[in-house]
């Protein structure tokens, strides 16, 4: 009896052990898959803090945790099972999908330097707070959409990091990285909108160190929201253009990605710094394909728009 029962703790223990590593390689697959995508991390971030310009100041963590919720549905309910499925019984159009999502990125970095360049981005002239809760549901509505693509980029980039472990574990995974991402995402939206509130309690203190530091942070959050839309734009392009890249290698066009990879080559050996030397060549070659990408669909979207609206005029002019 005492050996079965010693048998039995060890088997016990041999289990722990088991599901202790179990854990462990569960938390260090969703490391590194959200690590893969955190360019488009830092893209979510940047852009997020925009749909709550203009807001009224007691609406502003709501309407956060309304988005936040929002993009852990779709994660959870409309991408993650897609894209398991998917990856089950067709792991090639898991890449055409990333390719389709690296697409969107390039045009909508494109879009934004486009628009810049032409003066006319005036989408938050108009305060959401003076439009009323119509236009207030519209910007959810609007941040949710917007989240729906990358949230999906962030997954699909996840699910190809994992795609060799079993449907569990991938499973498990991917849900851990929804978590994760959703909230270090959201909860540094949150923390980035109410910066300049804090700064105005901290003027209000005693202390005059106090005061100067909140007076930083009020006259500092615009430039840091501005900063923001400049490092979410590159992201969108860098991290595009590299999927374009990979994409493309991985279907089978290589000569692309071994152009980069030899420009890499050419600075890799240098002593101390060539291996960031080799990371920023890849980072530039990257946007370069992502602008260049974007800046094509730009085109063709603005010469398509053209010709609808024509097509409208001809039709307002024939009634």
């Amino acid at each position: 009896m005492a050996g079965g029962l010693a048998g039995l703790l060890d088997d016990v223990a041999a289990l722990a052990r088991l599901a202790a590593a179990s854990v462990d390689d569960v938390g260090a697959a969703a490391g590194r898959a959200s690590v893969k995508a955190a360019g488009v991390v830092v893209d979510d971030t940047a852009v997020t803090p925009a749909y709550v310009q203009g807001l009224a100041a007691e609406r502003e963590l709501p309407i956060i945790k309304r988005i936040a919720l929002g993009s852990l549905r779709n994660k959870l309910l409309i991408i993650l099972p897609v894209a398991l499925v998917l990856s089950a019984i067709a792991p090639t159009l898991v890449e055409i999908i990333l390719i389709a999502g690296g697409t969107y990125l390039c045009f909508e970095g494109a879009e934004k330097i486009y628009h810049r360049l032409k003066h006319d981005d005036h989408d938050h002239d108009t305060p959401v707070v003076m439009q009323g809760p119509e236009a207030e549901e519209k910007t959810i509505k609007g941040a949710i959409r917007t989240d729906l693509i990358l949230s999906a980029e962030i997954m699909v980039i996840a699910l190809k990091e994992v795609i060799d472990e079993g449907f569990l574990s991938r499973t498990i995974i991917l849900v851990v990285v929804a978590l994760l991402i959703t909230v270090i995402v959201y909860g540094v939206v949150a923390l980035i909108v109410k910066m300049d509130d804090i700064g105005l309690a901290l003027v209000g203190r005693d202390s005059e160190s106090t005061q100067h530091v909140g007076r930083l942070l009020v006259t500092g959050m615009p430039k840091v929201l501005s900063l923001l839309t400049i490092v979410g734009t590159t992201a969108m392009l860098w991290v595009g253009g590299h999927i374009l890249l990979v994409g493309a290698d991985e279907l089978g066009w290589h000569a692309p990605y071994d152009l980069v990879h030899d420009l890499e080559k050419q600075v890799k050996d240098v002593a101390g710094i060539g291996g960031f030397l080799a990371w920023l060549v890849n980072t530039l070659c990257s946007a370069l394909v992502g602008l260049g990408v974007g800046f094509l669909v730009v085109a063709i979207v603005s010469r398509l728009h053209r010709s609808a609206e024509d097509a409208n005029e001809l039709r307002t002019d024939v009634h």
